[in-house]
């Protein structure tokens, strides 16, 4: 991939920044930021569904499945 900035190359190198190593560490912080930010909405648009499970009648449906083998 070719990313191009005004950053003159000659003077962040001057400067001892090693620029691929602050690009991938940016590009990484934004892509985790977005797959966060992501998971947030899609379980708020299912937090409704999940708020109407009922987990103590699954829990109970699967002791009395596993009952029922032995």
């Amino acid at each position: 991939m070719r990313f191009s900035t005004k950053v003159r190359r000659e003077e962040a190198e001057r400067l001892g920044i090693n620029i691929s190593r602050v690009l991938r560490k940016a590009l990484e912080d934004e892509v985790g930021r977005r797959r966060l930010e992501r998971l947030k909405y899609r379980l708020e648009e299912i937090s409704d569904i999940l708020d109407k499970i009922d987990i103590d009648r699954i829990v109970k449906n699967i002791r009395e499945d596993r009952e029922n083998i032995d």
